[in-house]
């Protein structure tokens, strides 16, 4: 329980190891990571395996607001137990003052009657610890490069297969991540969600279009590796498993996933290369903590990338989705719409409620009525969207995901 003036949030969000299915009556203690046997918090998810809001201390928020030697966020542990799952054990949560941190954890069912604790240490942000600096490369990848540009279009892949280590570490291992979940997770590693917004969408943009750029090359594939990106920052981007994520950044990305960045008459998402800005400078590419300072001055996300990559730069969107049953019908759906899409969205928020008995059933008429905005704020509320009862962009695609997440495991039970 926070005692002092400053506070962020932490709310905790609790599934089996497929990421789906949530896990309710988990029981967790927070501690602080100096103090690992003082318990300062209990609680427990509830049917959506979520946990109420929990107010913790933190460092004073300026400190995540130009480079500092104070470190601007406070560090949590959790310890996990939930019913017929292995405990697991969380360490270096970061809580930021004023923020909202969401902390996804997946639990592993247990095949003894032996305690194991599974733990994970969350790694320090890479704007406050040294990480080696990213090896530079081409902008673009020409095909004597790659070996061959496998793909005719840009995709938005269903999963990103992440290496946690060094390409040629053959110890590391492969994780299969979601690919919003993987851009939450790497910006939430490096840049703060404190940041204004402009800096967020600046950042992240880079982010998508770099990891992108990985997917359209084949550029791991292309070299004989069985994975997508690497967890590496000297070769790819700061990626940790477990790692708490920010509503702020959650939200941007929910609303620009398919966006990249590209230049006039080249089909590739650029391979935007960004580097802290303090530690190590990098011309010609984005300054984390000179983006920052430039949405202080007002400019826009657009007008910050175009400052670092040039003017020719523009925002592209892919046309493809993987995974997705069907794509946005291009406006938003709400008390009055009707037709397929609304029949589709009932069809899929009905299943989902199999799992997420929060989400009332509805009946499947293709009206947008009171209880399908109702089903759909109570699906926005559980997945850390802003709660219309409106079916926007990144609520429908958000929709989707988790229909497609609940239904493969239907079918493979």
């Amino acid at each position: 329980m926070a005692n002092g003036n400053n506070t962020g949030r932490l709310k905790i969000q609790i599934t089996n190891s497929n990421l789906y299915i949530p896990i309710s009556n988990a029981d967790i203690e927070i501690s602080l990571q100096g103090a690992p046997d003082e318990v300062i918090e209990k609680v427990t998810t509830d049917e959506n395996g979520i946990t109420e809001n929990i107010e913790l201390e933190a460092p004073p928020l300026e400190y995540s607001m130009s480079p500092s030697d104070n470190q601007p966020y406070a560090e949590y542990n959790l310890k996990i137990t939930a019913s017929g799952f292995d405990q697991r054990l969380i360490t270096g949560v970061q809580i930021f003052e004023d923020n909202q941190a969401i902390q996804p954890v997946e639990l592993t069912p247990s095949i003894s009657d032996e305690a194991i604790y599974d733990p994970t240490v969350i790694d320090a942000h890479t704007l406050w610890e040294q990480f080696p600096p990213k090896i530079a490369e081409d902008e673009i990848k020409t095909e004597a490069e790659t070996g061959e540009i496998v793909l005719s279009r840009v995709v938005i892949p269903e999963t990103i297969v992440v290496h946690d280590g060094a390409p040629t570490d053959t110890t590391a291992k492969n994780y299969y991540v979601p690919y919003k979940e993987y851009i939450k997770n790497v910006a939430s590693n490096e840049i703060y969600a404190t940041w204004p917004d402009a800096a967020l969408r600046a950042n992240i943009l880079a982010i998508m279009s770099f990891t992108l750029n990985r997917v359209y090359t084949e550029w791991y594939r292309g070299k004989g590796y069985d994975f997508t990106i690497t967890s590496n920052t000297a070769f790819d981007q700061k990626w940790i498993y477990g790692k708490t994520i920010y509503e702020s950044i959650s939200q941007v990305v929910d609303e620009q996933f398919a966006n990249f960045l590209s230049r006039p008459n080249v089909s590739q998402p650029l391979f935007t290369q960004y580097c802290d800005g303090k530690r190590v400078t990098c011309p010609n590419w984005l300054s984390q903590w000179g983006s920052k300072a430039l949405a202080d001055d007002g400019l826009s996300a657009v007008e910050i990338l175009r400052y670092y990559y040039g003017n020719s730069i523009f925002v592209n969107n892919a046309e493809t989705i993987a995974g997705i049953p069907s794509s946005y019908p291009g406006y938003n759906l709400t008390i009055g719409s009707s037709g397929d899409k609304v029949l589709q969205l009932q069809r899929q928020l009905n299943r989902i409620a199999q799992d997420y008995p929060a989400i009332a059933t509805i009946a499947t008429d293709g009206i947008y009525g009171q209880a399908t905005a109702n089903a759909v704020s109570s699906f926005q509320r559980i997945f850390n969207l802003p709660v219309t009862g409106v079916t926007d962009y990144k609520t429908w695609y958000k929709i989707s995901q988790i229909y497609v997440g609940v239904t493969k495991i239907a079918e493979n039970i």
